[in-house]
């Protein structure tokens, strides 16, 4: 079977999955793209036009991410683009934890079919879905590699569109795939993201009485 041949197969699976959330609410929107592509746009969730046209990122969020591919001299027929949670959550809200679960093993399936060198996500909640620990302020424009697979996770189109310093940090992380696919900037091993573990300031130390009435500290 090749690779088209399994993605329609894929597609007509999620369709018929009867348990996966959002399903007799918005249409499926499966991706599209170059299954042949170097680099895989992973976002969260399709939006109201992408739900009423069946495609990944044709809103103002798509437009400037096609502005952005062409920036580095591509088409949006070069790359592959998909989304994590397939249909529309109401309201354009966040993905909730269970959509976001449901839909992560056909996405999965999906990465493993195409095999792309390199996976940008799009937002907090594709690039958490390979790295949980990761935060976007701190992780944005970084080369990682998880496992054998090279991840770039950089702030979501919409987002950028909401603030001019967020849109120059995003036209400066996409100047940096062209390197992360030459091999000029090489991936790094995700460090282990340990929180900083902080006294309670809340907490005060108790302390008992000895015998004989001598007070000891606390041991906790």
């Amino acid at each position: 079977m090749d690779k088209a041949e399994a993605l329609k197969e894929l597609e007509d699976e999620m369709e018929d999955d009867a348990t996966l959330p959002l399903r007799s609410e918005a249409n499926l929107v499966f991706g599209e793209g170059n299954i042949d592509c170097d680099v895989m746009f992973i976002g969260e969730a399709p939006g109201m036009n992408e739900d009423r046209l069946k495609r990944p990122f044709v809103g103002r969020a798509g437009q400037l991410l096609d502005d952005m591919i062409r920036g580095l001299g591509w088409k949006r027929a070069d790359v592959y683009i998909t989304n994590i949670v397939k249909r529309r959550p109401p309201d354009n809200r966040d993905p909730l934890p269970g959509e976001l679960s449901a839909y992560e093993p056909y996405l999965t399936k999906q990465i493993g079919i195409i095999k792309p060198k390199l996976i940008v996500t799009l937002g907090r909640f594709s690039m958490n879905y390979f790295i949980p620990e990761a935060k976007m302020t701190r992780d944005h424009g970084r080369a990682l590699l998880v496992g054998a697979q090279a991840v770039f996770p950089v702030y979501h189109p919409a987002a950028a569109l909401r603030s001019t310093q967020m849109m120059e940090v995003l036209r400066g992380d996409f100047k940096k795939i062209p390197d992360v696919l030459a091999g000029t900037i090489v991936p790094e091993v995700p460090p282990a993201f340990v929180p900083t573990v902080t006294a309670d300031p809340y907490k005060k130390k108790e302390e008992k009485k000895g015998e004989g009435g001598a007070r000891q500290p606390g041991l906790f």
